[in-house]
């Protein structure tokens, strides 16, 4: 590895005059002065630069310990079941995909797509099959080598409906998988299609067979497997609810993590905020903006800004809770949603919780992609229209505590809600104050991330408080609001369906032309929201806080961890804490 020098301005000037003495020296070879005076510039060169070089980056800044304040302990972080962005950061680092997206967002082709377990891949003279190679160095945690069985049971594990967990329907487009050799893996497609590297090479992380193929497929998420992974961090424990800890695998094949180990935090008296401000911690990418102006006043913490790739929403539940079935006896009717979108002031939630650092949705999408049209609104926020059609539906009249009511049955609801995510407990009640107003009792249920995990993929609730990370391209749509996402595959957790949508959006990802692609998706969020399957309340930007001791590299917006590998610590910035070396 090359190590990039700061060099000082002395040692700077002694290299540059370097070359003007050797060739004044050919000139006077008996010269004694001019041999005198290059052995005293070679001295001063080795003193000077010796002295006052700073290596920025290098072997030498090997080691150090990364500590991550997390508002919430991960669901889980099995790929296939991690959906929160937790989850992800920490499944990230221990499995590999083929290839990832780089920091540039780039997902239409293969440019600038970063090799991981594939060192190379060949596309077929017709673009219709992707030959991936893979890196004969790769090894999974435990040893044994990454093969092209690997991946190709890992896109069949995914492809399983009883997997009942991450189901990617980007995987529909790929026709077959097959395994020429042990190191070769051969993806063909029916047709073409503008993310073919991306449904291929970046989806899903690879799992080793050996380890998962013995367990039935529905029993995985019960049956907590281990999580070996080929990553360049291996996990070394997890207590649930409260920490865990990486380690740098040190025989990595891409090279061994440059930290020794990071750690995460989630739980305790001492809010996630606090440890980053008070030194426990070095990043919180959960930054509020009273953190950021206490953050501002440390000189040990800088901020970073990234466009976000999450939004958060008020989901409805379109069936029976109790049954998943019929429909349920508030939500499936169409203009009731209408009227209850109408009566939430999305802009009063985003200004007070979010300030600045986010902006009221556009629909089920964020603004950073290119074929995200800004011109895209929801139902306006309209108190007195919300309460005419509330009186058109039946619901007119009220009992003693001003709810409305109808045939005796009151206008009454509960929402789920993780308790571990501070802006959607405070935007529920904010929420519920707007909808009494109106008429509309609002209870909310406060649970932990593992309960409402269950409750919301399950389906069991009236609405629900969720939020979505929505990738590098908006290719998971489909699962979360389309048909085909009510599967148990899906996470169309609502059960919203319509075909309009669902023809809009296929069309949108298949399309080469990013004008029609853009087009046809400002056609599906149109639909959606004037269906108000959910009531989408804030989008954030990604306000990171990070101890300046931390060298990072190039951050991608929505996934600010998948070089985490490569961030390192000067060894003169080190803290105690780094000194305690996991074994190697």
């Amino acid at each position: 590895m090359v190590n990039v020098v700061s060099l000082s301005a002395d040692c700077r000037f002694l290299i540059s005059v370097l070359p003007v003495l050797f060739h004044a020296r050919r000139h006077a070879l008996a010269s004694k002065t001019m041999k005198m005076i290059i052995l005293l510039a070679l001295a001063l060169l080795v003193t000077s630069c010796g002295e006052k070089s700073t290596i920025v980056a290098g072997e030498g800044d090997d080691g150090g310990t990364l500590v991550i304040a997390m508002p919430a302990d991960p669901a889980t972080i099995f790929p296939p079941f991690a959906l929160d962005t937790y989850g992800r950061l920490i499944s990230e680092q221990i499995y590999d995909h083929l290839a990832d997206v780089g920091p540039e967002m780039n997902t239409i082709g293969d440019a600038g797509f970063r090799p991981e377990l594939a060192e190379r891949w060949t596309w077929s003279n017709d673009s219709l099959s992707i030959a991936f190679h893979l890196n004969p160095r790769a090894r999974w945690h435990d040893g044994r080598p990454v093969t092209a069985r690997d991946v190709k049971f890992t896109l069949a594990l995914h492809r399983n409906p009883a997997l009942g967990g991450q189901g990617v329907d980007e995987h529909a487009r790929i026709d077959s998988v097959t395994t020429p050799d042990s190191l070769t893996v051969v993806f063909w497609f029916a047709s073409r299609s503008p993310v073919q590297f991306l449904d291929a090479a970046a989806q899903v992380p690879i799992l080793p067979a050996h380890v998962l193929e013995n367990i039935p497929v529905d029993k995985l998420r019960s049956s907590n497997p281990p999580l070996i992974g080929s990553g360049r961090f291996r996990l070394k424990r997890w207590d649930r609810g409260s920490s865990g800890e990486l380690i740098a695998d040190s025989a990595n094949y891409r090279g061994r993590a440059k930290l020794d180990r990071v750690i995460w935090t989630s739980s305790g008296s001492t809010p996630a905020r606090t440890k980053l401000l008070s030194g426990a911690a070095d990043i919180l990418d959960a930054m509020r903006p009273e953190d950021v102006r206490e953050a501002a006043r440390n000189p040990n913490l800088r901020i970073v800004t990234l466009t976000g790739l999450d939004y958060a929403f008020l989901q409805f539940n379109l069936r029976d809770p109790q049954r998943n079935q019929g429909p349920h006896p508030l939500f499936a009717d169409r203009e009731l949603r209408r009227a209850l979108t109408m009566a939430v002031n999305r802009a009063e939630i985003v200004r007070s919780i979010m300030d600045t650092f986010a902006a009221v949705p556009l629909g089920p999408t964020v603004r950073a992609y290119p074929t995200t049209d800004s011109r895209v609104t929801q139902l306006p926020y309209d108190t007195a229209r919300a309460g005419r059609a509330l009186d058109s539906l039946g619901w007119s009249r009220r009992d003693a505590a001003g709810t409305r009511t109808r045939n005796g049955r009151r206008l009454a609801f509960s929402v789920i809600v993780p308790s571990s995510s501070a802006n959607r407990t405070r935007a529920a009640v904010i929420i519920q104050e707007q909808l009494r107003r109106v008429g509309v009792r609002m209870d909310i249920e406060g649970m932990d991330n593992s309960a409402f995990g269950a409750r919301w993929s399950g389906k069991k609730f009236d609405a629900a408080l969720g939020a979505f990370n929505m990738g590098s391209t908006p290719g998971a749509t489909n699962r979360a609001w389309g048909t085909a996402g009510i599967s148990a595959a899906g996470i169309n957790f609502g059960s919203y369906s319509n075909p309009v949508f669902d023809a809009a959006v296929d069309s949108a990802l298949t399309s080469n032309d990013r004008a029609r692609a853009r087009a046809l998706f400002t056609r599906a969020y149109r639909t959606i929201n004037e269906d108000s399957p959910a009531i989408w309340l804030y989008e954030p930007k990604s306000v990171i806080g990070i101890h300046r001791r931390i060298r990072t590299t190039p951050m991608r917006p929505g996934a600010w961890w998948t070089d985490l590998a490569s961030w390192w610590i000067p060894s003169g910035e080190r803290l105690p804490r780094d000194q305690i070396l996991p074994p190697r």
